[in-house]
């Protein structure tokens, strides 16, 4: 509980804030308080103990009394019903004719006398680790990868689009397009991408999700080999990858993406091709301040931003009454985060 003069301390120095021209409610914000919070402490100019934990609740009027809650108890207990959850024993006791409680209600009354339990094989839920964070402050620092699926002409069976993408440029750094998810193909990719930049003594980390391709064997020895740590979503989190999955979307959400497949498997590749040229050398990243992938992975995007930045301080100048505040920021991200929670919280 706060005390009275730590509550006498927070409304001088918000009302101090407030004549000084800044609004009641950032005030508040920046002593982490609500303003109703601030109101009611200094109603009335006089500051007092917070009767809130001591106050006296009446009694919601639909809640159930005593006896009922030991008959809701004693159903459960019955044989009939004792190795059924509520969500089975409330709509059987309908069939009957029967109403005791909303099934909510049942949970909550086993639950407070401690019979809410796991039964058989039934495990309780683990709790899993957010995944590790990383930090890219230049290119071929961490990488990201996935595979996803594009259509064929015949239903049921896809090609698999294996992309690698640069998390700091945003850039794709080698793709290829299969009519099978393999490790040993994923490892050949990333042996080649990594010819490619000539990023050995560079490149940390690899993240991917949780596919049998991205955890075989193979993959892993590579990677091992190549001194890359490998990184792993959570199961069936795929915000955990999201720069590849931000990647597919922009993918299949092209004008002339096929939208009823690829006739084989040429033409996939030959589609996907384009695309990485473009994406890479055309597209202006919104992730990235608006340049291309290329001119980021390159450095070049520094001097292309304080460029813009030079025009709209320009156009400011020549006409000042159309901008009420500072002309938009051009400045260049200086780091990028993988599933920065853990970087922020620490």
């Amino acid at each position: 509980m706060i005390s009275v003069s730590d509550r006498r301390r927070a409304c001088e120095l918000i009302n101090e804030a407030n004549q000084n021209g800044a609004r009641l409610h950032e005030a508040c914000a920046e002593l982490g308080l609500h303003l109703r919070t601030y109101r009611r402490w200094s109603i009335g100019g006089e500051i007092k103990e917070d009767a809130r934990p001591e106050a006296i609740r009446p009694a919601p009027s639909n809640k159930l009394s005593d006896v009922e809650r030991e008959a809701i108890l004693a159903v459960c207990h019955q044989p009939a019903f004792a190795s059924l959850p509520p969500s089975q024993i409330v709509p059987k006791l309908a069939d009957e004719g029967v109403y005791l409680a909303s099934e909510s209600s049942f949970y909550r009354i086993l639950h407070d006398a401690n019979e809410q339990h796991h039964r058989g094989y039934s495990q309780p839920p683990h709790p899993r680790k957010t995944p590790t964070s990383y930090c890219a402050s230049a290119p071929n620092e961490v990488w990201c990868w996935d595979i996803t699926y594009l259509k064929s002409p015949v239903r049921g069976l896809f090609y698999y689009l294996y992309l690698i993408l640069d998390i700091y440029s945003r850039k794709i750094i080698a793709w290829e397009v299969h009519e099978q998810e393999s490790a040993e193909l994923a490892a050949e990719l990333v042996q080649r991408a990594v010819l490619k930049e000539q990023c050995r003594e560079t490149l940390q980390v690899l993240h991917a999700d949780n596919g049998s391709p991205m955890k075989g064997s193979t993959l892993r020895v590579t990677l091992q080999e190549l001194g890359i740590e490998a990184s792993y979503s959570r199961p069936r989190v795929s915000n955990d990858n999201a720069y590849s999955e931000a990647g597919f979307r922009t993918l299949k959400y092209r004008p002339d993406f096929p939208q009823n497949g690829f006739v084989d498997l040429t033409a996939a590749r030959t589609w996907v091709h384009a695309f990485v040229g473009w994406y890479n050398g055309e597209h202006r990243h919104s992730g990235i301040q608006f340049v291309t992938p290329n001119e980021r992975h390159e450095g070049r995007d520094a001097a292309i931003l304080a460029k813009r930045a030079a025009v709209y301080r320009e156009a400011k100048q020549k006409n000042p009454g159309r901008w009420s505040k500072e002309t938009r920021n051009w400045e260049p991200e200086s780091v990028v985060w993988l599933n920065p929670e853990r970087a922020l919280m620490g």
